[in-house]
Protein backbone atom coordinates (compact mmCIF):
# COMPACT_ATOMS: atom_id res chain seq x y z
CA UNK A 1 0.00 0.00 0.00
CA UNK A 2 2.96 2.34 0.58
CA UNK A 3 3.78 2.22 -3.13
CA UNK A 4 0.14 3.00 -3.92
CA UNK A 5 0.14 6.12 -1.73
CA UNK A 6 3.45 7.20 -3.26
CA UNK A 7 1.89 6.85 -6.70
CA UNK A 8 -1.14 8.88 -5.63
CA UNK A 9 1.08 11.73 -4.39
CA UNK A 10 2.87 11.83 -7.74
CA UNK A 11 -0.30 13.14 -9.46
CA UNK A 12 -1.45 16.72 -9.36
CA UNK A 13 -4.11 17.86 -6.91
CA UNK A 14 -7.04 17.56 -9.31
CA UNK A 15 -6.39 13.85 -9.89
CA UNK A 16 -6.00 13.22 -6.16
CA UNK A 17 -9.27 15.00 -5.47
CA UNK A 18 -11.09 13.00 -8.15
CA UNK A 19 -9.90 9.75 -6.57
CA UNK A 20 -11.16 10.79 -3.13
CA UNK A 21 -14.30 12.07 -4.82
CA UNK A 22 -15.08 8.64 -6.28
CA UNK A 23 -14.45 6.88 -2.96
CA UNK A 24 -16.84 9.29 -1.23
CA UNK A 25 -19.48 8.94 -3.94
CA UNK A 26 -19.46 5.16 -3.58
CA UNK A 27 -19.36 5.34 0.21
CA UNK A 28 -22.48 7.51 0.29
CA UNK A 29 -24.26 5.47 -2.37
CA UNK A 30 -23.57 1.97 -1.02
CA UNK A 31 -24.30 2.84 2.59
CA UNK A 32 -27.88 3.54 1.51
CA UNK A 33 -28.89 1.59 -1.59
CA UNK A 34 -28.50 -2.00 -0.25
CA UNK A 35 -31.05 -1.21 2.48
CA UNK A 36 -33.53 0.84 0.46
CA UNK A 37 -35.66 -2.10 -0.68
CA UNK A 38 -36.13 -3.29 2.90
CA UNK A 39 -37.15 0.23 3.97
CA UNK A 40 -39.66 0.54 1.15
CA UNK A 41 -41.25 -2.86 1.72
CA UNK A 42 -40.91 -3.01 5.49
CA UNK A 43 -41.11 0.45 7.06
CA UNK A 44 -43.32 1.98 4.37
CA UNK A 45 -45.20 -1.23 3.54
CA UNK A 46 -45.08 -0.83 -0.26
CA UNK A 47 -46.09 -3.71 -2.49
CA UNK A 48 -43.32 -5.62 -4.21
CA UNK A 49 -44.09 -4.19 -7.63
CA UNK A 50 -43.89 -0.64 -6.25
CA UNK A 51 -40.52 -1.39 -4.65
CA UNK A 52 -39.32 -2.67 -8.02
CA UNK A 53 -40.69 0.43 -9.72
CA UNK A 54 -38.89 2.84 -7.38
CA UNK A 55 -35.59 0.98 -7.79
CA UNK A 56 -36.10 0.61 -11.54
CA UNK A 57 -36.72 4.33 -11.99
CA UNK A 58 -33.36 5.08 -10.40
CA UNK A 59 -31.56 2.65 -12.69
CA UNK A 60 -33.39 3.85 -15.82
CA UNK A 61 -32.84 7.54 -15.09
CA UNK A 62 -29.11 6.89 -14.71
CA UNK A 63 -28.46 4.48 -17.56
CA UNK A 64 -30.78 6.30 -19.95
CA UNK A 65 -29.28 9.73 -19.29
CA UNK A 66 -25.54 8.97 -19.36
CA UNK A 67 -25.27 10.24 -22.92
CA UNK A 68 -26.96 13.52 -21.96
CA UNK A 69 -24.68 13.91 -18.95
CA UNK A 70 -21.56 13.28 -21.02
CA UNK A 71 -22.68 15.73 -23.71
CA UNK A 72 -23.35 18.46 -21.15
CA UNK A 73 -19.93 17.85 -19.60
CA UNK A 74 -18.22 18.31 -22.96
CA UNK A 75 -20.17 21.51 -23.62
CA UNK A 76 -20.26 23.14 -20.18
CA UNK A 77 -17.09 21.79 -18.60
CA UNK A 78 -16.47 18.89 -16.26
CA UNK A 79 -16.59 20.62 -12.87
CA UNK A 80 -20.15 22.05 -13.17
CA UNK A 81 -21.55 18.60 -13.99
CA UNK A 82 -19.66 16.92 -11.14
CA UNK A 83 -20.92 19.51 -8.66
CA UNK A 84 -24.47 19.44 -10.04
CA UNK A 85 -24.59 15.65 -9.75
CA UNK A 86 -23.45 15.73 -6.12
CA UNK A 87 -25.95 18.48 -5.21
CA UNK A 88 -28.78 16.58 -6.90
CA UNK A 89 -27.86 13.37 -5.10
CA UNK A 90 -27.81 15.29 -1.80
CA UNK A 91 -31.42 16.31 -2.39
CA UNK A 92 -32.46 12.88 -3.66
CA UNK A 93 -30.98 10.88 -0.78
CA UNK A 94 -32.38 13.25 1.85
CA UNK A 95 -35.81 12.95 0.22
CA UNK A 96 -35.67 9.13 0.24
CA UNK A 97 -35.45 9.26 4.01
CA UNK A 98 -38.03 11.99 4.60
CA UNK A 99 -40.90 11.30 2.18
CA UNK A 100 -43.33 8.38 2.16
CA UNK A 101 -45.68 9.00 -0.77
CA UNK A 102 -45.09 7.01 -3.95
CA UNK A 103 -44.86 10.05 -6.31
CA UNK A 104 -42.29 11.72 -4.01
CA UNK A 105 -40.29 8.49 -3.74
CA UNK A 106 -40.28 8.11 -7.53
CA UNK A 107 -39.07 11.70 -7.95
CA UNK A 108 -36.33 11.21 -5.35
CA UNK A 109 -35.24 7.94 -6.96
CA UNK A 110 -35.12 9.55 -10.41
CA UNK A 111 -33.06 12.43 -9.00
CA UNK A 112 -30.45 10.10 -7.52
CA UNK A 113 -30.17 8.24 -10.82
CA UNK A 114 -29.90 11.37 -12.95
CA UNK A 115 -27.23 12.65 -10.56
CA UNK A 116 -25.06 9.65 -11.42
CA UNK A 117 -25.57 10.32 -15.12
CA UNK A 118 -24.30 13.87 -14.60
CA UNK A 119 -21.07 13.23 -12.71
CA UNK A 120 -20.07 9.75 -13.91
CA UNK A 121 -18.89 10.62 -17.46
CA UNK A 122 -17.52 13.98 -16.29
CA UNK A 123 -15.34 12.43 -13.58
CA UNK A 124 -13.81 9.91 -15.98
CA UNK A 125 -13.21 12.45 -18.73
CA UNK A 126 -11.65 14.87 -16.22
CA UNK A 127 -9.38 12.13 -14.84
CA UNK A 128 -8.31 11.06 -18.34
CA UNK A 129 -7.52 14.65 -19.31
CA UNK A 130 -5.48 15.56 -16.22
CA UNK A 131 -3.64 12.22 -15.96
CA UNK A 132 -2.39 12.60 -19.55
CA UNK A 133 0.07 9.91 -20.57
CA UNK A 134 -0.35 8.23 -17.17
CA UNK A 135 -4.08 7.66 -17.46
CA UNK A 136 -3.83 3.84 -17.37
CA UNK A 137 -2.14 4.04 -13.97
CA UNK A 138 -4.62 6.74 -12.89
CA UNK A 139 -7.59 4.54 -13.74
CA UNK A 140 -5.98 1.67 -11.82
CA UNK A 141 -5.91 3.93 -8.74
CA UNK A 142 -9.44 5.04 -9.56
CA UNK A 143 -10.61 1.43 -9.33
CA UNK A 144 -8.89 1.04 -5.96
CA UNK A 145 -10.82 4.00 -4.52
CA UNK A 146 -13.98 2.86 -6.31
CA UNK A 147 -13.85 -0.60 -4.72
CA UNK A 148 -12.92 0.79 -1.31
CA UNK A 149 -16.13 2.82 -1.31
CA UNK A 150 -18.18 -0.23 -2.33
CA UNK A 151 -16.57 -2.28 0.44
CA UNK A 152 -16.93 0.26 3.27
CA UNK A 153 -20.32 1.74 2.32
CA UNK A 154 -22.56 -1.23 3.26
CA UNK A 155 -20.74 -1.65 6.59
CA UNK A 156 -21.38 1.97 7.56
CA UNK A 157 -24.94 1.71 6.28
CA UNK A 158 -25.58 -1.43 8.33
CA UNK A 159 -24.52 0.35 11.52
CA UNK A 160 -26.65 3.42 10.81
CA UNK A 161 -29.66 1.47 9.60
CA UNK A 162 -29.54 -0.46 12.88
CA UNK A 163 -30.72 2.79 14.47
CA UNK A 164 -32.96 4.15 11.70
CA UNK A 165 -32.88 4.03 7.91
CA UNK A 166 -33.77 7.71 7.83
CA UNK A 167 -30.52 8.40 9.68
CA UNK A 168 -28.67 6.51 6.95
CA UNK A 169 -30.32 8.68 4.29
CA UNK A 170 -29.50 11.92 6.08
CA UNK A 171 -25.87 10.95 6.74
CA UNK A 172 -25.47 9.93 3.10
CA UNK A 173 -27.02 13.23 1.99
CA UNK A 174 -24.65 15.09 4.33
CA UNK A 175 -21.68 13.30 2.76
CA UNK A 176 -22.76 14.43 -0.71
CA UNK A 177 -23.41 17.96 0.55
CA UNK A 178 -19.90 18.12 2.03
CA UNK A 179 -18.46 16.68 -1.18
CA UNK A 180 -20.28 19.38 -3.17
CA UNK A 181 -18.76 22.15 -1.04
CA UNK A 182 -15.25 20.68 -1.24
CA UNK A 183 -15.44 20.41 -5.02
CA UNK A 184 -16.81 23.93 -5.44
CA UNK A 185 -13.92 25.28 -3.36
CA UNK A 186 -11.05 22.99 -4.33
CA UNK A 187 -11.62 21.26 -7.69
CA UNK A 188 -10.01 23.31 -10.48
CA UNK A 189 -12.20 24.13 -13.46
CA UNK A 190 -11.55 21.86 -16.41
CA UNK A 191 -13.18 22.32 -19.79
CA UNK A 192 -12.93 19.94 -22.69
CA UNK A 193 -11.61 21.13 -26.03
CA UNK A 194 -15.19 21.22 -27.29
CA UNK A 195 -16.22 23.61 -24.51
CA UNK A 196 -13.50 26.12 -25.21
CA UNK A 197 -13.19 26.10 -28.99
CA UNK A 198 -15.58 26.28 -31.93
CA UNK A 199 -16.36 23.11 -33.78
CA UNK A 200 -16.11 24.43 -37.32
CA UNK A 201 -13.74 26.67 -39.24
CA UNK A 202 -16.57 29.18 -39.56
CA UNK A 203 -16.77 29.48 -35.79
CA UNK A 204 -20.14 27.74 -35.54
CA UNK A 205 -20.77 25.13 -32.88
CA UNK A 206 -21.80 21.74 -34.23
CA UNK A 207 -25.22 20.62 -32.99
CA UNK A 208 -25.57 17.87 -30.42
CA UNK A 209 -27.33 15.58 -32.90
CA UNK A 210 -24.50 16.03 -35.39
CA UNK A 211 -21.97 15.11 -32.72
CA UNK A 212 -23.99 12.06 -31.72
CA UNK A 213 -24.26 10.93 -35.32
CA UNK A 214 -20.49 11.26 -35.64
CA UNK A 215 -19.94 9.04 -32.61
CA UNK A 216 -22.45 6.47 -33.92
CA UNK A 217 -20.42 6.29 -37.13
CA UNK A 218 -17.34 5.31 -35.10
CA UNK A 219 -17.53 1.60 -35.82
CA UNK A 220 -14.45 0.70 -33.80
CA UNK A 221 -15.89 2.36 -30.69
CA UNK A 222 -19.29 0.69 -31.08
CA UNK A 223 -17.73 -2.74 -31.67
CA UNK A 224 -15.54 -2.27 -28.61
CA UNK A 225 -18.48 -1.20 -26.42
CA UNK A 226 -20.52 -4.19 -27.59
CA UNK A 227 -17.70 -6.63 -26.87
CA UNK A 228 -17.19 -5.15 -23.39
CA UNK A 229 -20.83 -5.68 -22.39
CA UNK A 230 -19.81 -9.19 -21.41
CA UNK A 231 -17.33 -7.90 -18.82
CA UNK A 232 -20.11 -6.04 -17.00
CA UNK A 233 -22.55 -8.94 -17.17
CA UNK A 234 -19.89 -11.30 -15.80
CA UNK A 235 -18.65 -9.00 -13.04
CA UNK A 236 -22.21 -8.27 -11.90
CA UNK A 237 -22.67 -11.93 -10.99
CA UNK A 238 -20.88 -11.17 -7.72
CA UNK A 239 -24.17 -9.47 -6.79
CA UNK A 240 -26.58 -11.86 -8.52
CA UNK A 241 -25.66 -15.46 -9.37
CA UNK A 242 -22.92 -16.03 -6.79
CA UNK A 243 -24.95 -14.95 -3.72
CA UNK A 244 -27.90 -16.98 -4.98
CA UNK A 245 -25.68 -20.05 -5.29
CA UNK A 246 -24.26 -19.53 -1.80
CA UNK A 247 -27.74 -19.28 -0.31
CA UNK A 248 -29.03 -22.23 -2.35
CA UNK A 249 -26.49 -24.52 -0.72
CA UNK A 250 -25.70 -22.69 2.50
CA UNK A 251 -29.16 -21.44 3.43
CA UNK A 252 -30.36 -18.01 4.53
CA UNK A 253 -29.05 -18.25 8.09
CA UNK A 254 -25.87 -16.89 9.64
CA UNK A 255 -23.62 -19.11 7.54
CA UNK A 256 -25.22 -18.02 4.27
CA UNK A 257 -25.01 -14.36 5.26
CA UNK A 258 -21.37 -14.72 6.28
CA UNK A 259 -20.45 -16.57 3.09
CA UNK A 260 -22.05 -13.85 0.94
CA UNK A 261 -20.13 -11.21 2.91
CA UNK A 262 -16.97 -13.20 2.20
CA UNK A 263 -17.66 -12.91 -1.53
CA UNK A 264 -17.80 -9.13 -1.36
CA UNK A 265 -14.77 -8.91 0.94
CA UNK A 266 -12.69 -11.16 -1.32
CA UNK A 267 -13.58 -9.11 -4.39
CA UNK A 268 -13.06 -5.70 -2.81
CA UNK A 269 -9.91 -6.41 -0.78
CA UNK A 270 -8.15 -8.18 -3.65
CA UNK A 271 -8.70 -5.11 -5.81
CA UNK A 272 -7.61 -2.65 -3.12
CA UNK A 273 -4.36 -4.47 -2.46
CA UNK A 274 -3.63 -5.87 -5.92
CA UNK A 275 -4.86 -3.42 -8.58
CA UNK A 276 -1.75 -1.28 -9.03
CA UNK A 277 0.57 -4.31 -9.08
CA UNK A 278 -1.59 -6.12 -11.63
CA UNK A 279 -1.75 -3.04 -13.86
CA UNK A 280 2.03 -2.49 -13.74
CA UNK A 281 2.64 -6.17 -14.57
CA UNK A 282 0.19 -6.13 -17.49
CA UNK A 283 1.42 -2.85 -18.92
CA UNK A 284 5.00 -4.12 -18.96
CA UNK A 285 4.07 -7.24 -20.94
CA UNK A 286 0.97 -6.64 -23.03
CA UNK A 287 -0.54 -4.16 -25.41
CA UNK A 288 -3.91 -2.75 -24.31
CA UNK A 289 -5.90 -5.06 -26.60
CA UNK A 290 -4.07 -8.10 -25.27
CA UNK A 291 -4.71 -7.04 -21.67
CA UNK A 292 -8.40 -6.61 -22.43
CA UNK A 293 -8.58 -10.08 -24.00
CA UNK A 294 -6.83 -11.71 -21.06
CA UNK A 295 -9.05 -9.83 -18.63
CA UNK A 296 -12.24 -11.11 -20.28
CA UNK A 297 -10.77 -14.61 -20.50
CA UNK A 298 -10.06 -14.56 -16.76
CA UNK A 299 -13.61 -13.42 -16.07
CA UNK A 300 -15.03 -16.24 -18.16
CA UNK A 301 -12.79 -18.82 -16.46
CA UNK A 302 -14.06 -17.55 -13.10
CA UNK A 303 -17.07 -19.83 -13.54
CA UNK A 304 -15.02 -22.99 -14.02
CA UNK A 305 -14.87 -23.71 -10.23
CA UNK A 306 -18.68 -23.49 -10.10
CA UNK A 307 -18.98 -25.65 -13.20
CA UNK A 308 -16.65 -28.25 -11.67
CA UNK A 309 -18.60 -28.17 -8.40
CA UNK A 310 -21.74 -29.33 -10.21
CA UNK A 311 -20.02 -32.67 -10.81
CA UNK A 312 -19.69 -33.22 -7.05
CA UNK A 313 -22.63 -34.78 -5.19
CA UNK A 314 -24.18 -32.25 -2.82
CA UNK A 315 -23.84 -33.42 0.79
CA UNK A 316 -26.97 -33.34 2.93
CA UNK A 317 -25.27 -31.13 5.48
CA UNK A 318 -22.21 -30.63 7.62
CA UNK A 319 -18.83 -29.18 6.69
CA UNK A 320 -18.90 -30.71 3.20
CA UNK A 321 -22.02 -28.79 2.20
CA UNK A 322 -20.68 -25.58 3.70
CA UNK A 323 -17.41 -25.89 1.81
CA UNK A 324 -19.29 -26.52 -1.43
CA UNK A 325 -21.47 -23.47 -0.74
CA UNK A 326 -18.57 -21.12 0.07
CA UNK A 327 -15.37 -22.17 -1.71
CA UNK A 328 -16.33 -22.30 -5.45
CA UNK A 329 -18.25 -18.96 -5.34
CA UNK A 330 -15.37 -17.30 -3.47
CA UNK A 331 -12.86 -18.57 -6.03
CA UNK A 332 -15.15 -17.25 -8.76
CA UNK A 333 -15.31 -13.84 -7.04
CA UNK A 334 -11.52 -13.69 -6.83
CA UNK A 335 -11.09 -14.56 -10.52
CA UNK A 336 -13.75 -12.02 -11.51
CA UNK A 337 -11.87 -9.39 -9.49
CA UNK A 338 -8.61 -10.38 -11.19
CA UNK A 339 -10.18 -10.11 -14.64
CA UNK A 340 -11.57 -6.69 -13.79
CA UNK A 341 -8.19 -5.55 -12.45
CA UNK A 342 -6.55 -6.61 -15.71
CA UNK A 343 -9.12 -5.06 -18.02
CA UNK A 344 -10.51 -1.92 -16.37
CA UNK A 345 -7.61 0.57 -16.70
CA UNK A 346 -7.02 -0.42 -20.32
CA UNK A 347 -10.76 -0.28 -21.00
CA UNK A 348 -11.00 3.34 -19.80
CA UNK A 349 -7.86 4.26 -21.77
CA UNK A 350 -9.16 2.61 -24.95
CA UNK A 351 -12.34 4.71 -24.86
CA UNK A 352 -10.22 7.87 -24.86
CA UNK A 353 -8.07 6.63 -27.75
CA UNK A 354 -11.05 5.57 -29.84
CA UNK A 355 -12.62 8.98 -29.27
CA UNK A 356 -9.53 10.64 -30.75
CA UNK A 357 -9.46 12.84 -27.58
CA UNK A 358 -12.63 14.58 -28.76
CA UNK A 359 -15.97 14.56 -26.91
CA UNK A 360 -14.46 12.18 -24.38
CA UNK A 361 -17.25 12.60 -21.80
CA UNK A 362 -19.88 12.01 -24.50
CA UNK A 363 -18.12 8.80 -25.49
CA UNK A 364 -18.03 7.69 -21.85
CA UNK A 365 -21.73 8.51 -21.57
CA UNK A 366 -22.73 6.47 -24.61
CA UNK A 367 -20.44 3.65 -23.52
CA UNK A 368 -22.09 3.51 -20.10
CA UNK A 369 -25.54 3.48 -21.68
CA UNK A 370 -24.65 0.61 -24.02
CA UNK A 371 -23.13 -1.42 -21.20
CA UNK A 372 -26.03 -0.57 -18.88
CA UNK A 373 -28.56 -1.91 -21.36
CA UNK A 374 -26.39 -5.00 -21.76
CA UNK A 375 -26.25 -5.55 -17.99
CA UNK A 376 -30.03 -5.38 -17.73
CA UNK A 377 -30.58 -7.88 -20.53
CA UNK A 378 -27.73 -10.09 -19.31
CA UNK A 379 -29.10 -10.23 -15.78
CA UNK A 380 -32.58 -11.10 -17.06
CA UNK A 381 -31.11 -13.96 -19.09
CA UNK A 382 -28.90 -15.09 -16.20
CA UNK A 383 -31.86 -15.12 -13.83
CA UNK A 384 -33.91 -17.09 -16.35
CA UNK A 385 -31.04 -19.57 -16.80
CA UNK A 386 -30.75 -20.05 -13.02
CA UNK A 387 -34.49 -20.75 -12.73
CA UNK A 388 -34.48 -23.08 -15.74
CA UNK A 389 -31.43 -24.94 -14.45
CA UNK A 390 -33.03 -25.58 -11.06
CA UNK A 391 -36.33 -26.68 -12.61
CA UNK A 392 -34.61 -29.07 -15.03
CA UNK A 393 -31.97 -30.32 -12.62
CA UNK A 394 -29.18 -28.94 -14.85
CA UNK A 395 -27.17 -26.94 -12.34
CA UNK A 396 -24.22 -26.61 -14.73
CA UNK A 397 -26.20 -24.65 -17.34
CA UNK A 398 -25.79 -21.07 -15.98
CA UNK A 399 -22.06 -21.49 -15.30
CA UNK A 400 -21.48 -22.99 -18.74
CA UNK A 401 -23.35 -20.10 -20.37
CA UNK A 402 -21.32 -17.50 -18.44
CA UNK A 403 -18.07 -19.29 -19.30
CA UNK A 404 -19.00 -19.25 -22.99
CA UNK A 405 -19.90 -15.55 -22.76
CA UNK A 406 -16.44 -14.77 -21.38
CA UNK A 407 -14.72 -16.81 -24.10
CA UNK A 408 -16.76 -15.16 -26.88
CA UNK A 409 -16.09 -11.63 -25.61
CA UNK A 410 -12.38 -12.36 -25.10
CA UNK A 411 -12.20 -13.68 -28.66
CA UNK A 412 -14.03 -10.61 -29.97
CA UNK A 413 -11.60 -8.27 -28.24
CA UNK A 414 -8.64 -10.23 -29.54
CA UNK A 415 -10.07 -9.93 -33.03
CA UNK A 416 -10.49 -6.16 -32.65
CA UNK A 417 -6.94 -5.88 -31.35
CA UNK A 418 -5.49 -8.07 -34.09
CA UNK A 419 -7.28 -6.03 -36.78
CA UNK A 420 -5.88 -2.77 -35.37
CA UNK A 421 -9.28 -1.30 -34.50
CA UNK A 422 -8.39 -0.78 -30.83
CA UNK A 423 -5.36 1.37 -31.61
CA UNK A 424 -6.81 3.68 -34.25
CA UNK A 425 -8.20 7.16 -33.64
CA UNK A 426 -11.02 8.97 -35.41
CA UNK A 427 -8.53 10.59 -37.74
CA UNK A 428 -7.40 7.20 -39.06
CA UNK A 429 -9.31 5.09 -41.56
CA UNK A 430 -10.87 1.74 -40.71
CA UNK A 431 -8.52 -1.16 -41.46
CA UNK A 432 -9.24 -2.90 -44.74
CA UNK A 433 -11.20 -6.12 -44.47
CA UNK A 434 -10.24 -9.20 -46.43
Amino acid sequence: MKATFTQIRSYERSVQLLLVNQFTINLGFYMLMPYLAAHLSGTLGLAGWLVGLVLGVRNFSQQGMFLVGGTLADRLGYKPLIVAGCVLRTVGFAALGLVDSVPALLAASAATGFAGALFNPAVRAYLAADAGERRIEAFALFNVFYQAGILLGPLVGMLLTGFDFRLTCLVSAAIFALLSVVQIRSLPSRRSDQASAPDTDAGERVSVLTQWRGILRNRAFLLFATAMIGSYVLSFQVYLALPLEVRRLGGDGEFGTGAVALLFAASGLSTIFGQTRVTAWCKARWEPGQALSWGLLSMGLAFVPLLAATAVPVPDGGIGRRLLAAVPPTLAALLLALGTMIAYPFEMDTIVRLSGDRLVATHYGLYNTICGIGITLGNLLTGAALDAARAAGMSALPWLALLVLGLVCAGSLYGLHHSGRLTRTLAEPEPAVG
